[in-house]
């Protein structure tokens, strides 16, 4: 008698599973704030440590404090969406 497959096989299409490019659209379109100052956060911080290379201490220092205030946006968007998704999930 042949042997059982360890693993049954799936018969028909398989179910889609969505994977982090879904998941991160979703989020996305949920709240656009939080990449936005993600982007924002990154860019200001690129160009702080490009000042801070070519030796231009107060732009330097001006950018990153630029990015101190940029990552608060970023954590303001990200809880200002928790709540708005908590009070959705409410009704």
């Amino acid at each position: 008698a042949p042997a059982e497959p360890p693993l049954p096989f799936l018969v028909g299409p398989r179910p889609h599973l969505p994977g982090f490019g879904d998941k991160f659209l979703r989020k996305t379109r949920e709240n656009p704030l939080v990449p936005l100052g993600c982007l924002c956060t990154v860019g200001v911080l690129t160009y702080g440590l490009i000042s801070f290379q070519r030796g231009n201490t107060r732009h330097s220092q001006l950018m990153m404090r630029a990015r101190i205030l940029a990552q608060g946006f970023t954590i303001a968007a990200l809880l200002g969406g928790m709540v708005v998704t908590a009070m959705k999930s409410r009704k």
